[in-house]
């Protein structure tokens, strides 16, 4: 019998075995979320799909909304309302016990942004759970609180500094070429302030119908250049008629006046190049 090459017994070892996940809870079924809550994490995910590109050309990028992120299968999970995780892709067969949540052993790190969506007091988003997210190695925690539940202002982001969070004032989130801002509008249906992607022109991210309302309007200023365009040539061609035109009049007034000129006896060349000779 062939024996197994030791190069390949060694590799065998070295093998790690993912954590055993059968007994972690990977989704509840317990409606927790309020209607706004879930229209703003729906904003949120869906204009990241719809109209971003990504941080770079061929870095692909994860938003998931109340999804467990796990960072041990011994510890409880954090379950963020939306969390950005840049250069990863979702596996394959995603219904598979192991690929249903964010475990960081699968994806090979944190997320790179964590929002907290606050509704109520029990949350504990600037204590907890902030100090939670500083330890699991996230580089921005947002938390954004329209009714003002436990802070005066709306929109509070934290960067990761070291191994903790620092407020910052800046919107304008660097590590993954994407800002936030405070909208006023319509969105499911629902008139609101909402928490929104801009890119770095300071442009909302736009959502699908947004995106089909741009394209539309695109495409109708289009159609408006090119009839105006049709129109400036049809101008152009109908001077370039009236001169073609105007100079065969001036022809032929010419030849008539040379005739009769001719008819008197008088040489019309003659009188052209100004000579005396009649």
């Amino acid at each position: 019998m062939a024996e197994t090459p030791v190069a390949e017994q060694v590799d065998d070892e070295l093998v790690i075995p993912a954590p055993d996940v059968s007994h972690l809870v990977t989704e509840d079924d317990t409606p927790v979320d309020n209607i706004f809550s879930e229209r703003q994490m729906a904003l949120l995910r869906e204009t990241l799909y719809t109209s971003w590109e990504g941080p770079g050309e061929g870095r692909p990028f994860v938003a998931m909304g109340n999804v467990a992120l796990y960072a041990t299968n011994f510890l409880p999970p954090l379950v963020p309302d939306l969390l950005l995780s840049l250069d990863v892709s979702l596996p394959d067969e995603a219904m598979l016990k192991e690929h249903r949540s964010y475990f960081i052993w699968l994806y090979g790190k944190p997320p790179e942004v964590v929002i907290e969506i606050v509704s109520n007091r029990k949350g504990n988003e600037l204590g907890d759970k902030l100090l939670d997210y500083a330890r699991l190695g996230v580089s921005y925690y947002v938390v954004y609180d329209p009714e003002g539940e436990i802070s005066r202002e709306p929109l509070r982001i934290f960067t990761r500094q070291g191994a903790r969070f620092v407020e910052t004032a800046d919107p304008w989130l660097a590590g993954v070429n994407l800002g936030l801002t405070i909208w006023r509008g319509v969105y499911g249906g629902m008139e609101d302030n909402w928490l929104r992607w801009v890119d770095g022109a300071g442009v909302l991210l736009a959502t699908g119908p947004e995106a089909k309302a741009q394209e539309q309007q695109h495409t109708e200023q289009e159609r408006q250049r090119a009839e105006q365009e049709s129109q400036r040539a049809d101008q152009e061609r109908q001077r370039a008629e009236q001169e073609s035109q105007r100079a065969d009049q001036e022809r032929q007034r010419a030849e008539l006046l040379a005739a009769k000129l001719r008819e008197l006896g008088i040489d019309p060349d003659a009188i052209a190049t100004g000579s005396d000779k009649l």
